[in-house]
């Protein structure tokens, strides 16, 4: 089953420096914590992954189960993503220090982000996507 169209995996791989995805968790008093993620890609059909090396609220927000939201804008992508060039995708962590999904991750990352982890201190999450919607709350479909 297909839950993040691929028409959008090449924007959402491809976002990084002008279009980097933020991501959402949701901090102990209820406000949302978001942040950018330069390493942003679509591991497969159902899963973003992303290298996690921050040292912030985020990082320690990010756990097994923790839900997610990756939020995608790029008003030049409205070709793919006609409703405000956004995509909104929502989804579930797991975390991964080490085995075939961290090394997946690592060996897939942009290198701009391999540089700034040089001695590989980071580890990867990754995101079972159980919705992905456009601007108005519509489900991204396949064309």
């Amino acid at each position: 089953m297909t839950v993040i169209p691929k028409r959008i995996w090449p924007l959402i791989d491809g976002a990084f420096p002008e279009h980097t995805c933020l991501i959402g968790t949701v901090l102990k008093n209820g406000f949302a914590q978001i942040t950018p993620r330069g390493s942003t890609q679509v591991y497969d059909n159902e899963h973003i992954s992303i290298w996690e090396r921050g040292r912030g609220s985020t990082t320690a927000l990010l756990g097994d189960g923790t839900n997610v939201t990756v939020f995608y804008f790029n008003l030049g992508a409205k070709s793919v993503l006609p409703i405000g060039g956004l995509a909104r995708l929502y989804g579930t962590a797991s975390i991964h220090k080490s085995g075939p999904v961290y090394d997946k991750v690592w060996e897939r990352l942009i290198e701009p982000e391999k540089k700034s982890d040089p001695e590989k201190k980071g580890w990867a999450v990754l995101i079972k996507i159980d919705r992905a919607e456009d601007l108005l709350g519509q489900p991204l479909k396949e064309d």
